[in-house]
């Protein structure tokens, strides 16, 4: 693994951001946009998984950080609920719908790999190689 000094430079905080990026325009448009409540959560789930990969960075050790990508790996699957809901609604199109579905599970795929290279590296320190 290279040295990552920023979390920012996670591949999985630039996924976690581009899927929560995808999220905001789709909650703003037809009958989405009127469902304030679920248009609040939908939001601060995606954002939810950005939130703690960051924190978890931020932290002094692995097993903190493991714990907090751990919670950003179960606001990807909220997300993924909530994609189901919001397609039953008919708030998503099948297109909108099966792509931000797929990114989820990809995104939750890579945040597991990533927490068992965690955990089978030497390395405990904040800054993770």
């Amino acid at each position: 693994m290279a040295t990552i000094k920023d979390f920012e430079d996670l591949v999985i905080f630039q996924k976690a951001r581009e899927l929560s990026a995808k999220i905001y325009p789709l909650t703003r448009k037809g009958d989405f946009k009127l469902d304030s409540r679920f248009v609040q959560q939908i939001r601060a789930a995606s954002g939810s998984i950005m939130d703690n990969i960051a924190e978890g960075f931020e932290r002094t050790g692995n097993k903190e950080f493991i714990n907090f990508l751990y919670i950003a790996k179960g606001s990807c699957g909220e997300v993924r609920s909530q994609l189901i809901r919001a397609k039953d609604a008919e708030y998503l199109t099948q297109e909108e719908y099966d792509e931000l579905y797929t990114e989820c599970r990809k995104l939750s795929a890579c945040i597991m790999n990533f927490i068992k290279e965690i955990k089978a590296s030497d390395i405990t320190g904040a800054k993770y190689k």
